[in-house]
């Protein structure tokens, strides 16, 4: 009786989710972020949003999870994951048609929006676990490959999406200090006026802490700032923007650049510095960090966004703990979905034999920082179904031809 009940409750999710992921998530922009949390905040507001957005941005992902290799489903990892987000799924139902204008329930709400984010907290490391677990025990084709890396780029970015509106409404309605002490400017997890060098020099010196532990040395910074809108001001740029979001991607840049320099330059007595230049245009905010870390060929650029690839030596794994991400080639492929996030991007550029400049752009207006989104539909499905057919460019033998064999027809 209880099986039957069990599978019962599951189909009428499943018709939930089914009817949630027909529509398209409703992208915000960086300015309507910030009008959600100006000083007239409305709760209610944020909890009508939420209530159904949150499903559908659920339900998207949920339906794009089951259009993964079978194989890949049965590992103890993805159904941990699926069950995470079923979970998370069913207790935003609960508010479906629940009084906005009852405190009680707006407690209830807030309370399990903070239950959801906690939830979530390993989703990053269980999933990439999960794909280890596939590899080990079936391996891999060039298809499986690329639908796991387009799988990957869109189900990290929905979690992104997912974490920032959780965030929002947790860190505005969540505590009884409307405030927040450690950041009073920001408006929820958006600093209006985000000092881009406070959050370069505070990325780097972490990371320089953790090369100096490890290296029991480091590369210095250099770090330079240009201005197209203001030029004669000496004041430092800012700009709307998520700063954890950019303290992620430069930390990673940092890192990946002083190990490159510790590693070529060994036990040399002086090592090239790190240089950062932060410029501010009409459009775009524009951060470059380059090192002389000896760079790395062309053909390895798109590897290094790839999920599970990284040049760092791989980490032991504890089974009794969630995978670390360092060594698992996570660092660079997330980092361009944070700058993405907002209709950005993040691009290497390498000079092998020397060093590496890695960029990361943003957008200078708040009103065309918005939101990218993935959704589920037609063409996502046919991404996973179509049988991918071989390359319509000539492959180049490695064997030079014999011309002595070659006839003309």
């Amino acid at each position: 009786m209880r099986i039957l009940r069990a599978l019962m409750n599951n189909a009428a999710i499943g018709k939930q989710v089914d009817y949630y992921s027909r529509f398209s998530p409703s992208p915000l922009s960086m300015k309507q972020f910030l009008d959600f949390g100006s000083e007239n905040a409305c709760e209610k507001t944020s909890f009508v949003f939420l209530r159904q957005e949150l499903p559908v941005r659920l339900a998207n992902v949920m339906k794009e999870i089951n259009l993964l290799p079978d194989n890949l489903l049965r590992t103890p990892s993805v159904r941990l994951v699926q069950s995470w987000y079923m979970q998370s799924f069913q207790d935003m139902l609960e508010f479906k048609d629940k009084d906005g204008d009852s405190e009680k329930v707006t407690y209830d709400f807030t309370d399990a929006v903070i239950k959801i984010r906690n939830r979530h907290n390993d989703v990053v490391p269980t999933m990439a676990q999960g794909v280890v677990e596939y590899k080990e025990a079936y391996g891999t084709d060039p298809i499986t490959s690329q639908n796991m890396q387009y799988f990957l780029d869109r189900f990290y970015m929905s979690r992104i999406s997912i974490r920032m509106l959780l965030n929002q409404h947790t860190l505005l309605f969540g505590g009884k200090v409307r405030v927040n002490p450690a950041h009073p400017k920001q408006i929820g997890s958006i600093d209006p006026q985000c000092c881009v060098t406070d959050v370069v020099r505070d990325a780097y010196e972490n990371a320089r802490n953790l090369c100096d532990r490890y290296y029991m040395n480091s590369p210095e910074l250099i770090l330079e700032e240009f201005n197209v809108k203001n030029v004669e001001s000496g004041s430092a740029i800012s700009v709307v923007y998520v700063p954890s979001h950019l303290y992620h991607m430069l930390f990673e840049l940092f890192k990946n650049a002083m190990r490159a320099t510790m590693e070529l330059y060994g036990d040399a007595l002086e090592y090239p510095p790190v240089q950062a230049q932060v410029a501010l245009g009409h459009e775009d905010l524009t951060i470059k960090v380059s090192d002389r870390g000896g760079g790395v060929p062309l053909r390895k650029i798109d590897r290094l966004f790839t999920y599970t690839y990284s040049t760092a030596p791989r980490p032991l794994m504890d089974s009794a703990r969630a995978t670390p991400l360092a060594g698992f080639g996570y660092g660079l492929p997330i980092s361009r979905l944070y700058a993405r996030y907002f209709q950005g991007d993040l691009k290497l550029y390498s000079l092998e034999g020397f060093g590496t400049d890695a960029i990361i752009y943003i957008r200078a207006l708040s009103t065309e920082s918005i939101e990218r989104l993935p959704v589920y539909n037609k063409s996502a499905w046919k991404h996973y179904k179509t049988m991918h057919e071989a390359d319509d460019w000539c492959v180049p033998s490695k064997e030079p031809k014999d011309m002595t064999t070659f006839r003309s027809f």
